[in-house]
This record gives C-alpha cells, sequence and structure tokens, in this order.
C-alpha cells in the first residue's frame, strides 16, 4: 500500500492553515464590502459544459481534464476552472432577472492533469470573482482595482499589473490571420504544441514559455494594432479609470489568456518569481460566453487567482500573517477528579466562546505545562485532586509567572476579566 499522497496534490498541514485562513478572510472581507456574494458550485460538472465554454482546440479540454463515466455512463469532468460552473448556475437559477450586475466570488479546488511543479499542482485552490450584466469598461476597472487591493492588503509588494486587451471576434479575426502568416514562415521553429495551435488556436502562440517560442514572439505582430474602434475605445477607457485610481499597470502585447471564451480587456497579476509560474492569477472580459451556453447574451468579466501560488509568494517576501489566538486558555489536570472538574469548566468557558485547548490524556504536570507554553496560552487552568476535593481551581498568568486560587464557580469570569486586559 502506497501511503503517499497522490502525485501532484498536497497535504495542507495545520502550521500552514493560519496562512490560508488569512488568505481566505482577506478575500472574503474585500469582496462582501465590494457588493459581491458567495456562490459555491459543484466540484464535477457535466463534460459538454468545459468543452464548449473553455473550447476544444485548448490544451485544458485536450490534455488536461479529469473526466469519468459515471455509473449511468454519463460524462462528467472534475472542474477544471471555476468561471463555466458559475455561469451555468447563473443561467439555470434565473440570476440574469436580479439587478445587474450581479457580483460573485469562490474559493476552493479545482482539477487539472499537468506536470507537478513548483507551484503547480493536480489539485489546487482558486478564488475568484465574476461579475454579470455589465459591459461598461467601469466595471473592468472596477474588478481590477478589488484584486490589486486584496494583493495590497495581503502585503505583497514586489507584484504587477500586466493588462492587454484581445478584442471582440470581429477585429480578432483579422489579427489571427496576420498571427498565421508571421508564424508559417517560420513554422519548422516551433515547439509541437505551437505548431499544433498555429492551426486551432493560434492566440496560444503569444502564450506558450518554450524559450525559442518566446524568441519568436518578440517581432509578432501586435493585437492592439488590430483592434476595431469599439474595442480601442473600451481598451482606453479602462486605462484612464486605472490612472483616476492610481493602479499601476503595464501593457503587455502578449497577454492573451488560455480560454476561448475571453474577448476584449485581459489581465494577470504577476509575482517575482520569474519564469513560466510568474502569474499569480488572471482574467479578463467572456461577454459571449453564456450565449455559447444556451442562454442570454450576457456581458460578463471575471478573475481567477491560485491559493499556493500567492501564498508561496508570501513565504517567499517573508511576509509575517497576523497572529491567531484561538485557544487563550489552557486546561492542566491530575488525576480522575481534576480530569472531571476540568472537563465541566473548559465546556463552561467554550460556551461563552472562550478557547480552550488541553491534553486530557496526559497525566504529567510538566509535560501539560510545556504544551500550555507552546501553544502561547495566555491564562492556564490548573485543577488537581486537592483543588476538586476544595472546588477552586489555580489560576496562572503565564506571561507574569504570577497564579492564584480561585473558587470553582467563580474561575469563568475571573478567566474572562483577565483576557480582557
Amino acid at each position: 500500500m502506497n501511503l503517499q499522497a497522490p502525485k501532484g496534490t498536497k497535504d495542507i498541514l495545520p502550521d500552514e492553515q493560519p496562512y490560508w485562513r488569512h488568505f481566505y478572510r482577506t478575500v472574503e472581507k474585500s469582496a462582501l464590502k465590494s457588493g459581491f456574494e458567495k456562490i459555491d458550485v459543484p466540484i464535477f460538472e457535466s463534460t459538454t459544459l468545459f468543452k464548449q465554454s473553455i473550447g476544444e482546440a485548448t490544451d485544458i479540454v485536450e490534455k488536461e481534464m479529469y473526466t469519468f463515466l459515471d455509473k449511468s455512463r454519463n460524462s462528467l469532468t472534475l472542474r477544471p476552472e471555476f468561471t463555466a460552473g458559475v455561469v451555468r448556475a447563473y443561467l439555470e437559477h434565473g440570476m440574469y432577472t436580479l439587478p445587474q450586475p450581479v457580483k460573485l466570488f469562490y474559493f476552493g479546488p479545482v482539477f487539472r492533469y499537468d506536470r507537478p511543479q513548483a507551484g503547480r499542482y493536480r489539485e489546487f485552490y482558486q478564488f475568484g470573482f465574476e461579475i454579470f450584466g455589465e459591459k461598461q469598461p467601469i466595471i473592468d476597472a472596477q474588478l481590477i482595482t478589488l484584486v490589486w487591493n486584496i494583493h495590497k492588503k495581503l502585503k505583497l509588494k514586489n507584484i504587477s499589473l500586466q493588462i492587454n486587451s484581445i478584442g471582440c471576434p470581429e477585429c480578432r479575426e483579422n489579427y489571427k490571420k496576420e498571427l498565421v502568416d508571421y508564424y508559417i514562415l517560420q513554422k519548422e521553429k516551433l515547439c509541437p504544441d505551437c505548431k499544433r495551435r498555429l492551426r486551432r488556436n493560434p492566440l496560444r502562440l503569444l502564450d506558450c514559455k518554450n524559450e525559442e517560442c518566446l524568441e519568436l514572439g518578440i517581432g509578432a505582430p501586435q493585437i492592439i494594432d488590430y483592434l476595431c474602434d469599439d474595442c480601442n475605445s473600451h481598451f482606453q477607457s479602462v486605462l484612464e479609470y486605472l490612472d483616476e485610481v492610481s493602479i499601476p499597470y503595464e501593457l503587455n502585447p502578449k497577454l492573451v489568456r488560455g480560454l476561448d471564451y475571453y474577448n476584449r480587456t485581459t489581465f494577470e497579476i504577476w509575482g517575482t518569481k520569474k519564469g513560466a509560474q510568474n502569474a499569480l492569477g488572471g482574467g479578463g472580459r467572456y461577454d459571449g460566453l453564456a450565449k455559447i451556453l444556451g442562454g442570454k447574451d450576457i456581458p460578463a468579466i471575471g478573475y481567477a487567482g491560485g491559493v499556493e501560488r500567492t501564498i508561496e509568494a508570501l513565504k517567499e517576501e517573508e511576509i509575517k500573517i497576523p497572529a491567531e489566538q484561538n485557544a487563550p486558555v489552557f486546561l492542566v489536570q491530575l488525576g480522575e477528579q481534576g480530569r472531571k472538574h476540568g472537563l465541566r469548566l473548559a465546556e463552561e468557558l467554550r460556551n461563552k466562546n472562550i478557547g480552550v485547548a488541553d491534553a486530557l490524556g496526559k497525566n504529567s504536570l510538566k509535560a501539560q505545562m510545556k504544551l500550555a507554553d507552546k501553544t502561547g496560552a495566555k491564562v492556564a487552568i490548573i485543577i488537581g485532586q486537592r483543588e476538586a476535593a476544595k472546588n477552586t481551581v489555580i489560576l496562572r498568568d503565564m506571561k507574569q509567572g504570577v497564579q492564584n486560587e480561585v473558587p470553582f464557580e467563580k474561575a469563568a469570569e475571573k478567566i474572562r476579566k483577565a483576557l480582557k486586559k
């Protein structure tokens, strides 16, 4: 029996959980203050949903999806991203009848079969935002501002906002022809993936991380030169709104995003790590996706960020997260009667919303006091056979090293006042 986590997955151990809690709380607080509401969608969906939305010519659909048949022979897929499922939920539950825009956020695992490497897993977590029902460029800027500010609240310093426009389907077609004409002359120098992309998804040529393909891309035509008047005006307005709120950005003509449903504004947040894995997350407009999935023609924009990658960036920048104190009290007990009295007092305190840690299976005073110190408890409750017989407890101030014996029935109130100090 192989007692290891499956390749490409990882355990999130207790010593790393404070990063995850801090991350989630930052996202949730920022989202709620900006008028977003939480949504959870199934971990698996119909395979057709992802093929229609992401695009059959993408790496995700061709090589990375975890697809299986259930017992009724239905083809299901573990979600490789959130947007398609959120759009499906928006349409299925008639959210288009609500006052628009509808703003939703999410946080959870996604699954892609890919070569595991630093910052890339086969099961990984994303947080993200989707805004439906509004096509004005100020909505693009509003979402980008929210995402930028979340990274700033996490105290990440070495980040950048990369932004581009990939236009609408009409102006993009002219650009694709020019792009294919440019690369077709150098086809033999392309990597095997890009040779396939040249036929099926030429925009992805700009997204390749192969060194030779990157070199070839330097002289490639830029999509910004092929935007129609409406797309160009939209993009310029987005940039002006970002200037208005002093969000710094870098124009990146090679930024295209990897999924078929994107149009117009595309953007990514980059960290300091060089190379293929420097993007902490990305997003953009996908105005036609709802219609592709059989719904109304609803404008929309979204963003998805990688949780593991962002936490890794926090560690790289040696950012200290806020200290947590979930159990400021530690129960130390000796003997059967001390254990019984301690259990009763601990439950009383927890019912008053005061956290209590303990080691009820241990009998050694020294070992329990060592644990109390390790947990960072402010107050230790000590109840032995003598205290149980007298119906008292000893309260020890762990910082000052001072302790007092108090009546059992007054212990909870004394502890509450001690913690307030």
